[in-house]
């Protein structure tokens, strides 16, 4: 009787129209309840991030001519616009405050909802637990459905508290309101991307590494577009969502129509995310997995073979990505003496690193930036020690004659060498592209030096994803949230005017800059040895923690 009662709204749940999404409700209260911890305080860092740029810029561009003044250098930066975008209007208090968490803020909320939304599908099937769910009353779209609502509810209410904290510093309340929308706007349009790699990809991690390489894509082709602009906006900003929020232009005339731009992509991204759920098997992903030999290769043998070979996907698409970084970065590089016309850019730019020359300056701004970008895959790769343990797939191999520390020991290896190629690869096609432009090929060398001086500094990161591996598995995420801390000081350090010892909490605060700077030992020495005591205590700690 039980079965036969169960049976009928099973079927019924399965099949198409509305039934498809019976279940919906109780998928999204069940994600609240999960990320009602973790959402709520990524909403309070991009609040407390945006009050803190806007209370921090009205203290100091009191005056028009002020505002005037810093915008024109940023606006004749082309380093400064590649990272954050254009001013565009000189005069607004607002848009001059606002505009270094513009169009970063926008990108950061859109790999948050990312994460939302593959946590609550591919890795919900990956684990399995969709699968028992899915043995009850529950639709096809119901999960789909429960995390784009759960992702979208929560860049709304993060943008609807960005907008009224905003006005309540004394922005303008339009201005406010665009400046939330635009963030939320780009943090939906990413959700929708992040339900089709769900679907592409059986593997969580890898469908979070699609949405990632699209969102990276998108703010490439914004800072292209920006850094070789000679206008307020140029063709290749207007090919990405993320120049779409952009051009939304908060306390800079407020254009709401463009927000149409990033709902119309949202919807017809989301229309193609259904549409394949659909046609896919549930646990499959359109790109199956291929089945493996029966016996593994004797170059499988090893830990450190299987690690390499479980990381190789997202390691070639990271080295897809950041090669096509270097090659867009060196061509700019050959083109910063033609926009720097203006004495305020020429201080800006020399400000923000480098000692010798302005196109140094760029460089070892970029190479910065880079190397930020590499760190993240550092803390991706070191993830994957906690995703096999809670998998069950690490007891197995635990259980033969390879220890833990050994097998930890494979992944954090992969992580560590992996974002030193990611580097060079970084420093060779930026030297590549910057030496054919300049007809100077041993750029290529100075190049690949300069990125190398950023690694230190991503191992510290990585060295504190794995200590939080060892010591508190809970809190693996730590990496993530040390990455997005030292960026705000890196970013607003300044304007917010924090003290030098806080500021020197950034790994990256120590980072030589290069090419153009001087370069000391020390630094790096200490960041190094850092990054081995951290690495140490993951290791040591892992060594006498239960399995779980």
């Amino acid at each position: 009787m039980t079965t036969a009662t169960l049976e009928r709204p099973t079927r019924a749940a399965a099949s198409g129209g509305w039934d498809a999404f019976t279940g919906t409700g109780a998928l999204l209260r069940l994600a609240i309840r999960r990320d009602r911890i973790f959402a709520s305080v990524w909403v309070v860092l991009f609040v407390v991030l945006a009050a803190s740029s806007a209370s921090a810029s009205q203290s100091v561009f009191t005056t028009v001519e002020s505002r005037v003044s810093a915008a024109a250098g940023v606006n004749g930066t082309p380093a400064t616009l590649a990272l954050y975008g254009r001013v565009f209007d000189p005069t607004s208090l607002g848009a001059v405050s606002m505009f270094k968490v513009g169009a970063m803020g926008a990108a950061l909320v859109a790999l948050l909802a990312i994460f939302l939304v593959t946590r609550h599908t591919r890795a919900e099937e990956e684990s399995g637990r969709l699968e028992l769910i899915g043995a009850t009353v529950v639709g096809r779209y119901a999960a789909l459905t429960a995390a784009l609502l759960m992702a979208t509810g929560t860049v709304l209410v993060l943008s609807l508290l960005t907008a009224l904290t905003l006005a309540g510093t004394g922005l303008p309340a339009s201005g406010a309101f665009a400046f939330g929308l635009h963030w939320a706007g780009a943090g939906i349009a990413f959700a929708a991307v992040a339900g089709v790699a769900a679907q592409v990809t059986e593997s969580a991690r890898a469908a979070n590494g699609i949405g990632a390489a699209v969102l990276a894509a998108a703010y490439l082709l914004r800072a292209a577009g920006d850094a070789t602009g000679v206008d307020t906006s140029t063709w290749l900003s207007w090919l990405s969502p993320i120049g779409w929020a952009q051009q939304v232009r908060p306390f800079a005339g407020d254009r709401w129509w463009v927000l149409t731009y990033l709902l119309v992509f949202a919807v017809l991204v989301t229309l193609a995310a259904y549409a394949l759920v659909a046609r896919r098997d549930h646990g499959a992903g359109l790109l199956a997995a291929r089945p493996g030999r029966a016996t593994a290769a004797t170059r499988l043998s090893t830990p450190l073979a299987l690690a390499v070979r479980l990381h190789r996907g997202a390691f070639i698409g990271w080295l897809v990505g950041v090669a096509l970084g270097g090659l867009v970065l060196g061509s700019i590089a050959s083109q910063v003496g033609d926009f720097l016309d203006t004495p305020q850019a020429r201080d800006m730019i020399m400000k923000l690193g480098g000692e010798r020359g302005l196109t140094d300056a760029f460089l070892s701004t970029e190479m910065g930036f880079l190397g930020v970008i590499v760190s993240a895959y550092g803390i991706s790769a070191a993830l994957r020690l906690r995703s096999e343990e809670a998998a069950g797939r690490a007891e197995p191999i635990l259980a033969t004659r390879v220890g833990r520390v050994r097998w930890a020991a494979s992944h954090m290896t992969v992580a560590l060498v992996g974002t030193a190629l990611l580097l060079v690869v970084v420093g060779v096609f930026a030297g590549f592209a910057h030496g054919a432009a300049t007809d100077d090929y041993g750029q290529i060398g100075r190049l690949v030096g300069a990125a190398l001086a950023q690694l230190p500094a991503v191992w510290v990161l990585t060295g504190i994803t794995v200590a939080a591996f060892g010591l508190v598995p809970g809190w693996i995420m730590a990496g993530w949230g040390a990455l997005v801390v030292f960026l705000v000081l890196g970013t607003l350090g300044s304007v917010l005017r924090l003290p030098q010892w806080v500021m020197d909490l950034s790994p990256f605060t120590h980072s030589p800059k290069l090419p153009g700077g001087e370069l000391s030992a020390a630094p790096l020495i200490i960041l190094t040895a850092v990054a081995v005591a951290l690495l140490a205590i993951g290791l040591s700690a892992f060594r006498r923690r239960d399995i779980g």
